[in-house]
């Protein structure tokens, strides 16, 4: 039996639902709302300590990490595969992964913070908001959030933000502009799926184009890719009339400054 606790307009929860929608596997879901920080109740905390979402829980066991949780659903349900073959090719496949983990959903949360969340926040009390801040565990997290909080697409960790997706979306072009379809080729993989929430929120918050606009490789690679049944089936027919609306209101907001920073951001790299 497969269980997971996600929250629907997570991008680590998506990534894993569409890794699951592609090997066709029933599962069940347990909402965990990260705005009522329900992430930091005791009994989520036992399954993962880090008070985040998702958590896999396959046969009693949890599995945490949504990179993780994917490798492991394509280790124990291997068809279709979605790894390569090939252990050097895994390998690379792994940095696309560690590009994503380590710049990409930082980013995604800043640059969400910044254009709509921060608005959220703003219509709570203070003492709502401070028990919001004391509740991250983490206190680099907690840090991130209270800079985006206060300085919105000017704080320095949306700087940050910025150019992870440049350094992403830089990568991705030159990686397909051979006329690959996919990251490794005709079939795509991990790698693929682990993007594609990342894009999929900026393009719904109205700013990819502040990437994309010159990259035609990346733009025909999100063509194909928001079209899989297991992207809609995993993420983009779940997400609410009032998710979508919330996102398509506050992203162009700041969508002039992020080309801005961009280009500033473009500019010094070649120098």
């Amino acid at each position: 039996m497969l269980t997971l606790y996600q929250f629907g307009n997570s991008v680590c929860a998506q990534k894993v639902r569409i890794t699951l929608a592609e090997k066709d596997l029933d599962w069940e879901p347990v909402e965990v709302n990260l705005f009522k920080s329900e992430q930091y109740n005791p009994e989520y905390l036992k399954l993962n300590p880090k008070g985040v979402v998702p958590t896999l829980v396959h046969d009693g066991k949890p599995v945490i990490e949504s990179t993780l949780i994917c490798e492991y659903l394509d280790d124990v349900f291997p068809d279709p595969k979605l790894t390569p073959d090939d252990p050097y090719e895994r390998s690379q496949m792994r940095l696309w992964s560690k590009m994503v983990d380590e710049g990409l959903h930082e980013g995604t949360t800043e640059i969400s913070f910044s254009a709509m969340f921060r608005e959220r926040m703003k219509k709570l009390t203070p003492e709502q908001r401070e028990l919001r801040f004391q509740n991250i565990g983490d206190p680099r997290r907690r840090a991130r959030f209270t800079s985006t909080y206060n300085d919105g697409v000017e704080s320095p960790f949306v700087l940050n933000a910025i150019a992870a997706f440049e350094k992403a979306f830089k990568t991705l072009e030159e990686t397909l502009s051979d006329g690959r379809d996919w990251i490794f080729g005709d079939k795509y993989t991990l790698a693929d799926i682990n993007i594609m929430p990342y894009a999929a929120r900026m393009t719904y918050l109205g700013l990819i184009d502040a990437w994309t606009a010159d990259r035609p490789h990346v733009q025909a690679w999100w063509k194909r890719a928001s079209a899989l049944p297991s992207f809609k089936a995993g993420l983009s027919d779940l997400l609410s009339d009032e998710e979508m609306s919330e996102m398509a209101k506050h992203g162009p907001s700041i969508l002039d400054r992020v080309r801005e920073l961009r280009a500033e951001h473009v500019a010094q790299l070649t120098h």
